[in-house]
């Protein structure tokens, strides 16, 4: 049931921001994602060891690197790293011990992100104007 709300979530952000134009500004995707990587900081907070929050914002601070290049020079990156971050989501659990991650969040999570990074890479390709600052 998770999948299922991540992507009809994720569906819904996806068309409504497209719909009202919040995706017309380049930040929009970008602040998206930092958002999003920055869910598994707040578990490690409400429950977590110093070890594993200090992990866990290693790991967000690599995808918040994307969204700023991703930003400042090539959406795609951003697309990329949404749907990165749909995978990292699906074996986030394999390799960091996170006890304040509720069970229903990596499916949940991984869905919605990968969706969504998806969304924006067909859009990119409908609207290659929109890739980067100078059309590439």
């Amino acid at each position: 049931m998770e999948y299922f709300i991540g992507l009809i979530l994720s569906l819904a952000v996806g068309v409504s921001a497209t719909v009202i134009g919040l995706d017309r500004e380049r930040a929009f995707y970008p602040t998206v994602l930092i958002v999003i990587a920055s869910y598994y900081v707040l578990f490690a907070v409400m429950a977590a060891s110093r070890r594993t929050l200090i992990v866990e914002i290693v790991v967000a601070s690599g995808f918040l690197l994307f969204a700023v290049l991703g930003f400042k020079r090539n959406l795609r990156l951003v697309a990329a790293a949404l749907v990165g971050h749909g995978v990292f989501d699906f074996v986030h659990r394999m390799f960091i011990q996170n006890p304040g991650v509720p069970p229903w969040w990596p499916g949940f999570c991984s869905a919605f992100d990968a969706l969504l990074g998806g969304l924006l890479a067909v859009r990119l390709i409908r609207h290659p104007e929109r890739v980067s600052f100078d059309g590439r």
